[in-house]
């Protein structure tokens, strides 16, 4: 159980890492002349970021009620939770219709309302396998948003910023991985999933922790992040 209870504490940790290094990528941004548009090229690829993020975190969050690990606090965040997704496909709605974009727009939206159908299920062995089935499409889908999203504009801090949406995203779904070992489910495919995002993660980790348009506090951020993930990661590997 006190293993269980390390992975809220190290998805804030990741989570703080990502709110100030994209706030502090976002500032850097040129907001007039040639590139007007970047500063809102930013922000779409920030709320793609969060989209695939949510998709992990929720299906965390799910798997977690349905283990009884604070279970009506978890069902609120949900409904939260399912609620933000929804302004982030309104803030994105121009996409809709953009060409080279629309299909994959599209598709995570529909994907989307099956999740969220499936979300308002008692959780059960049965739904919580759906959900994260349902889960790992939205994050395809929203993940190839998010590069054509980038590919839209000219910052070089697009790359970055995905990149720093895409930890975050991996810190809900190790997370999610984890608690779906601690509740039994060992399998082959579970600890494939938990190695290789393990390993995206450090990596990752790694690449933003040298990136020249780091700020001294996204720097601090990282460091910080550094230290917990060496928390988490220790209890992984115990798995």
């Amino acid at each position: 159980m006190l293993q269980i209870l390390v992975v809220p504490r190290f998805a804030q940790a990741v989570l703080l890492l990502v709110i100030l290094f994209a706030t502090s990528v976002s500032h850097a941004v040129p907001q007039a002349g040639s590139n007007a548009d970047a500063g809102q090229i930013s922000r779409d690829i920030v709320s793609a970021g969060r989209l695939r993020m949510q998709s992990q975190r929720l299906a965390k969050l799910y798997q977690q009620a349905g283990m009884g690990l604070n279970a009506p606090q978890a069902m609120q965040q949900i409904d939260a939770s399912m609620r933000e997704v929804d302004a982030e496909f309104g803030r994105l709605g121009r996409y809709a219709g953009k060409p080279g974009v629309q299909r994959v727009f599209n598709r995570s939206g529909t994907v989307w309302q099956e999740m969220r159908t499936a979300l308002h299920h008692a959780p059960s062995p049965a739904s919580a396998e759906r959900v994260n089935q349902l889960a790992d499409e939205l994050m395809l889908h929203t993940g190839k948003l998010s590069m054509l999203i980038e590919a839209e504009g000219e910052a070089p801090v697009g790359r970055l910023l995905d990149l720093s949406s895409r930890l975050n995203m991996l810190s809900q779904r190790l997370a999610r991985l984890y608690l779906l070992a601690q509740s039994g489910n060992r399998s082959q495919g579970v600890t494939v999933d938990i190695e290789q995002a393990r390993k995206e993660f450090a990596t990752g980790l790694d690449e933003l922790a040298t990136a020249r348009e780091n700020s001294s506090a996204s720097r601090d951020a990282i460091g910080l992040a550094r230290m917990k993930w060496i928390f988490f990661d220790s209890a992984i590997s115990r798995l």
